[in-house]
């Protein structure tokens, strides 16, 4: 018998904030990335563009007020995780490059919906599968190839971490 999935398929905004080769992401607090660093962004509210979703869940999560310098392009990631009553998840996002314009990284305020517990700027080679989520492996690709990729992602596995370590 042929187990049958259930697709949880969120939509978000990303961005990538680069600096002297680290990598700007937070502790993310929930959903199957808890305990893992991930990029800052997030679901866009009622009648938001992307480009302000970008701005407002950068500002949200990190402290920091983003530009947006471009849109890198789109890219997805599929793998199993009991999430609700879904089986597997299918992240769709869209990468944006962003450049710091103000503010500074702080603990951002808790509300119903942040996912957030803190950014910090973390070295490209200090980032694994073990500690990171799909969106902050693929950015690292993205640095390092200038290419985000056509195909999806796919991980066979995928665990939800108890605890953050890096």
């Amino acid at each position: 018998m042929v187990e049958q999935k259930y697709f949880h398929r969120p939509f978000g905004v990303y961005g990538i904030l680069v600096e002297k080769d680290r990598l700007l992401v937070i502790h993310k607090k929930r959903g199957p990335y808890a305990n893992r660093f991930d990029l800052p962004g997030g679901s866009l509210e009622p009648a938001e563009s992307l480009a302000i979703a970008m701005r407002r869940e950068f500002l949200e999560e990190t402290g920091v007020k983003i530009e947006i310098e471009n849109q890198l392009g789109m890219a997805d990631f599929m793998f199993p995780c009991k999430w609700r009553e879904f089986t597997h998840i299918h992240h769709i996002a869209a990468f944006y490059m962003v450049r710091k314009v103000g503010g500074e990284i702080s603990v951002p305020e808790q509300f119903e919906g942040q996912d957030s517990l803190g950014a910090e700027w973390v070295a490209l080679e200090d980032i694994s599968i073990n500690n990171a989520s799909p969106l902050v492996l693929k950015a690292v690709e993205w640095i390092k190839t200038g290419s985000i990729g056509l195909e999806v992602t796919w991980f066979e596995e995928w665990e939800v971490k108890k605890t953050f370590h890096i």
